[in-house]
């Protein structure tokens, strides 16, 4: 072959390649140094946000990527869920929501990176913390230390995620959009109760990470002692003073908590934006330079996902999206101009360290220096109380308690962490649902279960058994059955009173003496365990005891928590002369699950059986039953849930398809919440809390892909009693928001340029939908000053009426912006300072087309 061919031959070679690589994405370079990851030779300052794929379904990523993407987000990230893409040892899942490669693929072709925590431990109030419950039956192991057996399935599992995404091209270096990869979780919090075999751990599991290639870096998030070339990460509700083990290693923050998960029996916890923005300001303003919200959408707990023990199935998490995929404002609104401002700091903030001037008690400025005459500044009071004025560099800036105003010319301020002049919505996204059907015309169906042993696979044992040991987490239900003998020898018939003592390592159970209830005990998320005291009456001779005990999540958290176990551990029934007689060594049948799971009840294929009994009047408020229903949704595309606020406990399939575990009937306590809670100061899980006294969650999320048209099955288990003729469907499809912005706030951080490129700026109203939602009408519009709040506007004595101009501007739309001035709104005082309030109705264009009521929404 001549030179001329080969030349040929080796440009078309590389041509091709070129167009593959093109095609599958540009090849990338992550490494690091003590200021930043380096991208391509490019420090970065990285905004990233949590998304765990199986918590909401396929055909939804897309959006929530496209909306974390607008919310100036750079990074999804998400764990791996070893117990679900590993059911069986040997046998691999990656369909459905757990289609990992999908989802990585779908962030990047949106064109964002990924942070892949593969663990495999991944704590997230997910069963078992992730980890497969086969592993906990192999002889001899010990998790997360040094035993081989535990290193060995760890170091496997984690070669075939490490192996698949390298198949698929997904590492940043083949072209794909991972950039960061995580080994362990967390580890560092209980390390201590392990010993020298924890610190062995940490070192054999850093080294068996660099060992698969990946060429990207490795973090521990939490891990003090991780060696090198291992990056220690800071998980908490503030990082700005984590520093991290090396001075070559970036400073980075894997969880900012966004809010905090929900548990049954507890009240809602809730995060003020104001402080969410000040903790992540002050994160970069000391140095900071990615920082991951955890999470930034939260989802649902299907199916039995849920941890433990008694996590309750939404994981809204007060997240910028909530459970449902809708935008949560300010939230998300607030956290975007963050994200703007902070990105038009960023040539300074990777470039120089800060450097630190005092202005006052706990008043402070890190200025970021590219010259003497160019330079960045955060201008921090962390007083938890008390507002200040202070002088910087010659100018006075009004700095509110507990906020951060960021100066990315050291002159002006475009934003200020505790001015939030984002758009709000007038409710909670996820309290804002209508009823679209009432259930209660719908024929009803029922199956009432068995009161003990039921099926031939039942078991004897001559003591009581641990539940998780027995179960093997097949089912959330044991049932414990023994009978307690009475003297026979007095006359037939009497009966005798008793005080039955039981005490259970947890979560909960139903207690029956001859197959009648005699009541209900539970423990709670802090403390599982629990003791059942009930005064019972005995029939002389054999008496039965059946006690269904039940688990609610199994643990996910805390040193040792794999072998943390559940169920009954003693049974002490009591005469009134208090002589006792401990039956926890006596003859046990158990029986693993209940019937109708046996069954199948909660199939598709058993929707006409003939098990089920139907009749007009269908039984109310009775336990251990199955109910089934059909049902219609509505065409539009609007979010669906079913309303379970008159049912007890238990669990939910529509057409098949568990949404998880309820329990309405486990009230909050009644005292302890704060609806308007100060944000000043320093945040904790149990600061802000919402909705004392009531059930944790009575909205359960229904995704739209898993109903079709014409007739839906739901099919429930109530385990305590219930009305199910009181259930209803909601959708969402309205929604009231708000502005409310002054002459002197801040123009939008997005069109704030350098002096150099200086443009007249001016604060503007910005108000928008959802997508395929526009604005219908304007419920309130006054230039002047407004006083009130978003829902209780009311016009001041300086009022100019621009209804005229705001519905021009905003009717039939998705989004509009009204800029806060005089010479577009008039001057109706002049020299007094004016604000512009809008509350406006936003709907979804397809419901209102179909006729959707609209009377509940006028004034």
């Amino acid at each position: 072959m001549g030179r001329k061919n080969t030349r040929a031959v080796v440009l078309f070679v590389i041509l091709v390649f070129a167009g593959y690589y093109c095609e599958m994405g540009l090849l990338t370079t992550v490494t690091y140094d003590g200021k930043a990851l380096v991208i391509d030779g490019r420090r970065r300052i990285l905004q990233s946000g949590s998304i765990h794929y199986p918590r909401t379904t396929p055909e939804v990523w897309p959006e929530l990527i496209r909306k974390s993407k607008e919310g100036g987000l750079d990074v999804i990230e998400t764990y791996v869920f070893w117990n679900y893409h590993e059911p069986v040892k040997g046998e691999y899942y990656f369909e459905g929501r757990f289609d990992l490669v999908k989802f990585v693929k779908t962030v990047q072709q949106a064109g964002l990176f990924v942070h892949l925590r593969i663990g495999p431990y991944a704590c997230a109030e997910w069963n078992y913390g992730g980890f497969p419950l086969w592993l906990h039956f192999i002889p001899g192991i010990q998790f997360r230390t040094t035993n081989d057996l535990f290193k060995g399935e760890m170091k496997h599992f984690l070669a075939k995620i490490v192996d698949l995404m390298k198949e698929e091209n997904l590492f940043a270096s083949q072209g794909g959009p991972i950039i960061l990869a995580q080994v362990e979780n967390e580890y560092g919090n209980v390390e201590g109760s392990y010993g020298i075999g924890g610190r062995l751990y940490v070192k054999w599991a850093a080294e068996m990470a660099v060992s698969l290639n990946t060429s990207v870096p490795w973090v521990m998030c939490v891990q003090e002692d991780a060696p090198d070339p291992i990056i220690n990460t800071c998980n908490g509700f503030y990082c700005d003073q984590f520093t991290p083990n090396s001075p070559s290693k970036p400073k980075m923050w894997t969880e900012n908590y966004a809010g905090w998960f929900l548990a049954f029996g507890y009240p809602i916890p809730y995060r003020p934006i104001e402080d969410l923005a000040f903790a992540v300001a002050r994160f970069f303003e000391t140095g900071g330079t990615f920082q991951n919200y955890y999470m930034y959408f939260g989802g649902t707990n299907f199916g039995r996902t849920a941890g433990g023990p008694l996590i309750a199935t939404s994981y809204d998490y007060d997240a910028p999206l909530d459970e449902y995929g809708f935008i949560r404002q300010p939230k998300w609104g607030h956290l975007r101009d963050l994200h703007m401002s902070i990105k038009k700091c960023e040539e300074y903030l990777v470039n120089t360290d800060p450097v630190r001037q005092p202005l006052g008690t706990n008043l402070e400025a890190h200025v970021y220096y590219k010259s003497f005459n160019e330079c960045a500044a955060f201008l921090t009071n962390y007083d938890g109380s008390l507002d200040s004025n202070v002088t910087f560099k010659g100018n006075i800036y009004f700095l509110p308690a507990w906020s951060v105003s960021i100066l990315p010319d050291c002159r002006n301020v475009i934003f200020n962490t505790a001015k939030v002049i984002a758009q709000r919505n007038l409710e909670d996204a996820t309290l804002s649902f209508e009823i679209v059907s009432e259930l209660s015309m719908t024929r009803w169906c029922w199956y009432k279960e068995k009161v003990g042993v039921w099926g031939n696979n039942a078991f004897t044992s001559s003591k009581l058994l641990e539940q998780i040991n027995t179960t093997k987490d097949a089912s959330d239900f044991l049932w414990y059955t023994t009978s307690i003998k009475v003297n026979e020898n007095n006359t037939e018939g009497q009966q005798k009173e008793a005080l039955l003592l039981v005490e259970s390592l947890g979560h909960a159970a139903l207690v029956f003496v001859n197959k009648r209830l005699v009541g209900f005990s539970c423990g709670n998320h802090d403390d599982a365990s629990f003791v059942f005291r009930e005064k019972i009456t005995l029939n002389y001779g054999s008496n039965t005891l059946d006690m269904l005990s039940m688990m609610i999540g199994l643990q996910n958290y805390g040193p040792w928590f794999d072998i943390e176990g559940a169920g009954i551990h003693s049974v002490i029934p009591a005469d009134m002369k208090n002589t006792k007689e401990n039956l926890s060594s006596t003859q046990w049948t158990y029986q693993v699950g209940l019937e109708g799971e046996y069954l199948g009840l909660d199939n598709v294929s058993l929707a006409n059986s003939s098990l089920w009994t139907q009749g007009s009047a269908v039984p109310i408020n009775q336990s251990l039953i199955w109910y089934k229903a059909t049902f219609l949704v509505p065409e539009a595309k609007g979010p669906l849930a079913v309303n379970l606020s008159r049912m007890g406990k238990g669990q939910a399939w529509v057409n098949g398809q568990s949404i998880g575990r309820y329990w309405p009937a486990y009230l909050s306590p009644s005292t302890g919440c704060s609806e308007k809670c100060d944000y000043r100061g320093s945040y904790n899980a149990s600061k802000c809390l919402k909705y004392c006294g009531q059930p944790a969650q009575i909205l359960y999320h229904i995704p739209r892909t898993w109903v079709h048209p014409g007739e839906n099955i739901l099919v429930l288990h109530e385990e305590l009693g219930g009305d199910p003729s009181k259930i209803s469907l909601s959708t969402r499809a309205r929604q009231e928001i708000c502005a409310h912005v002054s002459e002197v706030d801040p123009s939008p951080a997005d069109s704030w340029k350098p002096m150099s490129e200086v443009i007249l700026q001016t604060p503007e109203v910005r108000l928008a939908c959802e997508k395929g939602w526009e604005i219908t009408s304007i419920r309130f519009a006054s230039f002047g000053t407004p006083s009130g709040h978003c829902g209780e506007f009311r016009p001041g004595g300086c009022h100019s009426n621009v209804l005229s101009i705001v519905q021009q501007a905003c009717i039939g739309k998705q989004g509009c912006s009204i800029p806060v001035s005089t010479s577009q709104l008039g001057d109706p005082c002049p020299g007094e300072l004016k604000s512009l309030a809008i509350q406006a109705l936003c709907s979804d264009t397809q419901i209102s087309s179909q006729g959707f009521d609209d009377r509940m929404y006028e004034n």
